[in-house]
């Protein structure tokens, strides 16, 4: 699949994935996406890219898709397998939010990365900020509190609640660093 077009092909996929069986999934989902629109400027020519990964990246949650439990990697096989997606994407999707922490946690790091390469920094860190810089229901938020409301949704002593607060750092960074790079592009004269 060609990169032109990406967001045409990605939203009608994660809409019949999430919508019905998981309606908060699908409006998450939605507002990464919006929120990768207001950070195109720091993307260039990858703002479409960002945009259709973050529409998709919480794909493996579809209760047809999830076979390992952990959602990035099941995403990003059923993105590799049976979408046949770009590449781009896949990877994305794969290591999203500071995914090899929880998949090493889990015992799939090395799955996860001998399977798909990660991204280039800038992207990873951009979906990573859309995606922590959006509540469950798709409006915005704060990495802060988007990390103590995973928390708290999954318990502190969770394996999901443990790796998010070991995550919390990099979340905070990857936030930092996109924050540095929008600011430096609004700041180019026109």
């Amino acid at each position: 699949m060609s990169r032109t077009g990406l967001t045409e092909w990605a939203y009608p996929l994660a809409e019949s994935l999430l919508a019905e069986p998981l309606p908060r999934r699908w409006k998450h989902s939605l507002g990464v996406a919006e929120r990768a629109r207001t950070i195109a400027a720091v993307l260039g020519s990858d703002s479409e890219l960002l945009e259709a990964a973050a529409v998709l990246h919480d794909i493996g949650y579809a209760p047809d898709l999830a076979k390992t439990g952990f959602h990035p990697l099941d995403g990003a096989r059923y993105l590799r397998d049976v979408a046949q997606a770009d590449e781009r994407v896949i990877r994305l999707v794969a290591h999203h939010s500071c995914a090899w922490m929880e998949a090493e946690a889990r015992g799939l790091r090395e799955e996860l990365e001998s399977e798909f390469p990660r991204e280039t920094p800038e992207l990873t860190d951009a979906l990573c900020y859309c995606d922590m810089n959006t509540t469950p229901d798709g409006t915005t938020t704060g990495p802060v509190d988007r990390v103590n409301e995973i928390a708290g949704r999954y318990g502190p002593d969770s394996l999901i609640g443990t790796f998010i607060r070991r995550a919390e750092p990099e979340i905070l960074a990857s936030t930092a660093r996109v924050l540095e790079r929008l600011a430096a592009t609004q700041r180019q004269p026109m």
